[in-house]
């Protein structure tokens, strides 16, 4: 009985932080009529990750305190916010929208650029399956540290808009450090530079700007994405000792061989993108 409450509180904790990543992903929480999980799902369109609660990092050990209030720091937070706000109506704005989605299929195709070659559920179904489990690993990682320090995010402080302004209601309740969207980006773009390490430098910048568009999108701070890189990071070390993650990364990197080698395209528009993510916000040194 005791071993049964204790696994019931564990499911019931993992979909109470699920859910705070679905305000966090701002189009996964849009609403959709109620329909039953699919195989693998453990909330509607979110797929269970490779690790087991237990086995996240810890970032609330990993990261240290948000910079305090008169710090060095938090003035630099400050600074690289107001200056990120040069940014609203531009096409930098628009990608940042655009980061923001992490709903699939969406969001599989976020790298398709910088990999040179489309990630869909059809054409790369296991680089596809991987990138949707990966995304809960990432992101379930940053709640211990976002529930213990509950830090307000940019547009909370100081009532600008962000680029997802219907969004701003659910995220006032959801702590900023560090950043989900971070993390999550940053696993992504250190798990396809294993998988084409060819293009690990585009993959990599893609990655980098993944989580500066947060910044644009002014719904986290500088060091919220900071610190978002770092967990992401760990994630991916961690799930290096998965047999399952391992299986999937073989597969996906021998999918994404094969698609390069039909010449298929990306599904984005690569040249509109790279244009978008020339225009960047300053960031710290």
């Amino acid at each position: 009985m005791i071993q049964a409450r204790k696994i019931g509180f564990r499911t019931r904790t993992l979909l109470t932080v699920m859910g705070a990543l679905l305000i966090a992903a701002p189009a996964l929480a849009q609403s959709t009529p109620p329909r039953p999980l699919a195989p693998g799902e453990i909330a509607p369109g979110i797929m269970r990750g490779y690790l087991s609660p237990k086995d996240l990092p810890s970032s609330v050990a990993l990261v240290p305190p948000p910079p305090a209030d008169g710090s060095a720091a938090k003035a630099l937070d400050d600074a690289i916010s107001k200056a990120g706000l040069a940014f609203k109506g531009t096409a930098r704005w628009t990608q940042a929208m655009e980061d923001a989605d992490l709903k699939f299929p969406h969001a599989a195709g976020d790298f398709s650029c910088a990999l040179g070659a489309p990630v869909t559920e059809t054409d790369t179904p296991r680089l596809y399956l991987l990138l949707h489990r990966t995304l809960t690993d990432a992101g379930l990682a940053t709640y211990s540290a976002k529930n213990k320090y509950k830090r307000a995010r940019p547009f909370v402080v100081d009532g600008e808009p962000t680029c997802t302004p219907g969004d701003e209601p659910a995220l006032r309740k959801d702590g900023s450090y560090p950043s989900g969207h971070t993390s999550i980006g940053w696993a992504w773009a250190l798990i396809l530079s294993e998988i084409a390490p060819d293009r690990q430098d585009a993959i990599l910048a893609r990655g980098r700007s993944f989580g500066r568009s947060r910044i644009v999108c002014h719904v986290h701070w500088e060091s919220d994405v900071l610190e978002g890189r770092f967990v992401g990071a760990a994630t991916v070390a961690r799930l290096h000792a998965d047999p399952a993650f391992q299986a999937d990364l073989a597969a996906a990197r021998q999918e994404l061989a094969d698609v390069r080698a039909k010449g298929l395209a990306p599904t984005r528009d690569c040249a509109a993108e790279a244009a978008a993510l020339a225009l960047d916000p300053p960031t710290a040194p």
